[in-house]
């Protein structure tokens, strides 16, 4: 099983929340660092994968409702996703 911390405090930039989540998940080069791949990539998962989300609320007061929906689209990744489950 693999578990993925993310840590998203210090993110203060939509580019750089896409460049951290695509290392964290090592997610391929054509990923499009944008909320709808990222749902494609996470749904996409095969691989048991338990994710830890850290400082949703910094990332949110940082990028106001597009850190708001970016956390909304992990967690309903999880949900459809039964690879993936979040702590």
């Amino acid at each position: 099983m693999r578990r993925i911390t993310l840590d998203l405090s210090d993110i203060s930039l939509r580019y750089e929340l896409h460049l951290s989540l695509k290392k964290a998940f090592g997610f391929p080069d054509y990923y499009g660092m944008n909320l709808d791949a990222l749902h494609d990539c996470l749904t996409d998962i095969t691989e048991c994968t338990e994710i830890e989300i850290l400082n949703a609320g910094e990332l949110i007061e940082s990028l106001g409702s597009y850190g708001a929906a970016a956390v909304h689209v992990i967690e309903d990744s999880a949900e459809e996703n039964e690879h993936v489950k979040l702590l």
